[in-house]
């Protein structure tokens, strides 16, 4: 039986005094392909000054448009969802006969449609180094895939890093190490190098404490194991393969996306993907971020 959990997400900017604050998208929607179940959902905005329209991108993701008619001293947006989290089986697809060896080509139309997922626009010698290492003898996707992903996943050391931005994949291959969302855009970039159709994908990652504590090979409690309920903004990398569609890559951990990623936009680049875009006169301003899930109770 599925686990349904409430997440509660809220973001809060409080400026030193009444400003002017330009349209804001939020993109804090589950999108359309996402393949949980969303029960319930709502998205609330502070005050009754302000006018709300849902609009879809150029990509199929849900965006929300505000605009503010009058000067405000705070700005608090607050999401809220339901999800069944029903276990996903991520090796759940066939693949056309062409694709299911890689390398393949895109036929004609498809490669048309798929244009703007296949652009590199990055390059540098680190991420020349790295592709070169890359064996082009014909093999399994499906295994390629799973060991592209996971040696991304080994060779770059996660870090939440606060700053704003990306960084560039030059600067992440040299560092050996970058956010969630570095890395995301890094698998993007060498996929595309690699003739394969990729994109940015920023989301919830709900992440569910085992009910029994994890053990190693040796019987020892595992560390890494799950101990409480968490939700985080996180972002992965999906590409696409002909017969199933986009697959999705997790190179924080190594993994293909399971019933934990709640897309929330899917872009081919990664300012498109931002949750929310905006801007207010200049101010000091402060800014929280609150999030927390909890687990709905089965009744019979």
């Amino acid at each position: 039986m599925p686990t349904r959990v409430a997440l509660h997400h809220r973001t809060t900017y409080r400026f030193d005094r009444p400003v002017n604050l330009s349209p804001h998208i939020v993109r804090l929607r589950p999108a359309p392909q996402c393949r949980t179940h969303i029960d319930d959902y709502s998205l609330a905005v502070s005050g009754e000054d302000h006018f709300l329209n849902w609009q879809q991108d150029p990509f199929g993701n849900f965006n929300a448009r505000i605009v503010f008619p009058e000067p405000r001293n705070e700005l608090i947006i607050t999401v809220k969802l339901t999800a069944s989290m029903a276990m996903i089986n991520p090796f759940d697809f066939f693949l056309e006969e062409f694709a299911q060896r890689t390398p393949f080509a895109y036929p004609g139309e498809l490669s048309k449609a798929l244009w703007i997922y296949l652009e590199a626009t990055e390059a540098g010698p680190r991420l020349s180094e790295w592709l070169k290492e890359i064996p082009r003898e014909l093999i399994n996707s499906v295994d390629f895939l799973v060991a592209l992903n996971q040696r991304l996943n080994n060779d770059i050391s996660y870090l939440l890093r606060l700053e704003p931005g990306v960084q560039s994949c030059e600067e992440t291959l040299t560092l050996g190490r970058g956010s969630c969302r570095d890395s995301a855009w890094l698998l993007v970039q060498i996929c595309r190098h690699l003739g394969l159709a990729a994109r940015f994908v920023s989301g919830y990652l709900i992440q569910l404490a085992a009910d029994e504590k994890g053990v190693d090979e040796k019987g020892v409690d595992d560390p890494h194991s799950k101990d409480v309920d968490r939700a985080d903004l996180h972002a992965w990398t999906e590409v696409f393969l002909p017969g199933a569609g986009w697959i999705g890559l997790d190179p924080t951990s190594g993994l293909l996306a399971g019933e934990g990623h709640i897309p929330l936009a899917a872009t081919p680049t990664t300012d498109s993907a931002a949750a929310i875009t905006g801007s207010s006169e200049k101010c000091d301003t402060e800014f929280s971020v609150d999030m927390y899930i909890e687990r709905i109770p089965r009744t019979p």
